[in-house]
């Protein structure tokens, strides 16, 4: 016999067997068990959430030797017919193959028809939102008043493009994403069955790469036990997946919470000889900047699905709340910059050098924000009443002075037309102020630049950075 891919071989007979999605569940039973059968049911969700698969579930509790019930006994005729693909009476359609109003109309002409076998003839259409909007017509009598014998399930990933016609004559289900918790329960017993070894550790980190998809889960499973020749590791999962260790990530993260630049860059210097996919650790780094703000904000909250719990909540203390929000808001506005032309590790090192030298400046109480109010507007009144006092003086020391230098200073203040540093300021100061990202930054935060922060970098010379641009 063939080899069938797991997730294939695991799929759900029953609704008993469905990880998740209790509250599409509660509804379908509740409804079997009265008997109370709609003719048209949507099912609507990401991929890999289970809509092909209750529609399967739905058509076989619909037409089960044993009679209408939400628990198919998967062992008669019928069953075991649309369990193999083979059933006389069920239609599995792909909408995205047949999508002309001629296909549909065919479709409808065998409608009228009894079934030949079961009880009820059921139409299951995937992804029907492909179909043209003729063929969407063509359908609108038909499902609004359909034979008795007639019942119609419906599957897709993007209702927004259905007509409101089709909405209004369907019962609508739309499926979650699955959480990592959900997946890894779901995938253990699995594991046992198959007999294959595997860490938990490894489980989890498949379970979070599937990203709610319980059918890329159970494929990134087959890819991992071909990969680590039956016997599954976290490690050889992280290599598989490209994504970075999670020590390396805490690493960084200490680097930054302490402020230094150099250990931040080296850091990044230990993850970019691995030749990974920054747009992965940007990600890693965002899922454990929530999970620090989650411990600081209720560590009781924290979950221990990878073993480092106790690290998570010793890490978060070494942070301040608004740091890790501004850390987090860098982040996932930038990560868009990793995808434009360029060098990633560039993006992803301007990045970080944006978390540490931004700063935001701390909020003022409001009875000092009123108290520099009050002094705004007596210095302004003074000012003007200097300036129509001196303005008959100043033409003529502005005549003596005409023949002067009129050069300012070496120490003069910087000019605030020009926005230019004094000649003794920091002209990387300047530099990052001209930003376009540190000025929205500004803007949004009411915040500065470190100087400080600028300092170290320009302290660190070139030699850093040559070293770093020719690897």
């Amino acid at each position: 016999m063939s080899y069938q891919v797991l997730a294939r071989k695991w799929r759900p007979g029953d609704f008993s067997q469905v990880a998740g999605q209790e509250h599409v569940l509660k509804t379908l039973t509740n409804a079997l068990d009265k008997q109370r059968l709609h003719h048209a049911y949507l099912f609507t969700g990401t991929r890999g959430t289970g809509k092909t698969t209750l529609a399967r579930i739905l058509a076989k509790c619909f037409n089960c030797e044993q009679g209408v019930s939400p628990t198919p006994c998967n062992v008669c005729g019928a069953c075991t017919e649309i369990n193999e693909g083979r059933h006389l009476d069920l239609f599995e359609i792909d909408a995205a193959s047949r999508t002309k109003v001629e296909d549909t109309r065919e479709l409808l002409e065998n409608v009228q028809f009894a079934p030949a076998r079961a009880r009820f003839k059921v139409y299951l259409i995937d992804e029907v939102h492909m179909l043209s909007t003729h063929s969407f017509n063509a359908l609108l009598k038909t499902l609004e008043e359909p034979p008795e014998h007639v019942k119609f399930l419906f599957a897709t990933t993007d209702p927004q493009k259905l007509p409101v016609t089709i909405l209004s004559r369907c019962l609508q289900f739309h499926l979650r994403n699955l959480s990592p918790k959900t997946i890894v329960k779901y995938l253990e017993p699995v594991l046992e069955k198959e007999r294959i070894d595997c860490e938990s550790a490894a489980l989890w980190q498949i379970a979070s790469a599937a990203a709610g998809s319980m059918r890329d889960a159970l494929t990134l499973l087959d890819q991992a036990i071909s990969y680590c020749q039956g016997s599954i590791r976290a490690e050889a999962v992280v290599e598989m997946l490209g994504i970075p260790p999670r020590q390396q990530v805490f690493a960084l993260l200490r680097a930054m919470a302490a402020g230094g630049l150099g250990d931040v860059l080296e850091a990044s210097e230990k993850l970019a000889g691995q030749i990974p996919d920054y747009a992965q650790i940007l990600d890693s780094l965002l899922s454990t900047l929530h999970r620090l703000a989650i411990a600081q904000a209720h560590p009781e909250a924290v979950d221990n699905h990878a073993g480092d719990r106790q690290e998570i909540v010793k890490l978060a203390g070494e942070f301040n709340a608004e740091d890790l929000q501004l850390f987090y808001q860098i982040g996932n506005r930038g990560r868009e910059e990793l995808f434009l032309p360029g060098d990633a590790r560039a993006a992803f090192e301007m990045l970080l050098l944006r978390m540490l030298v931004f700063s935001p400046m701390p909020m003022a109480a409001p009875e000092e924000i009123k108290s520099r109010k009050t002094e705004s507007k007596n210095d302004i009144k003074n000012d003007n009443k200097n300036n129509s006092e001196s303005e008959s003086s100043s033409s003529l020391e502005n005549e003596s002075a005409s023949g002067a230098d009129a050069s300012p200073p070496p120490d003069a203040e910087p000019n605030a037309a020009t926005n230019q540093p004094a000649a003794g300021g920091n002209p990387l100061v300047a530099t990052f102020e001209q930003d376009p990202n540190v000025q929205t930054l500004m803007r949004n935060f009411d915040g500065r630049v470190i100087p400080e922060s600028v300092g170290a970098i320009g302290g660190m010379g070139g030699d850093a950075g040559d070293s770093r641009g020719s690897q």
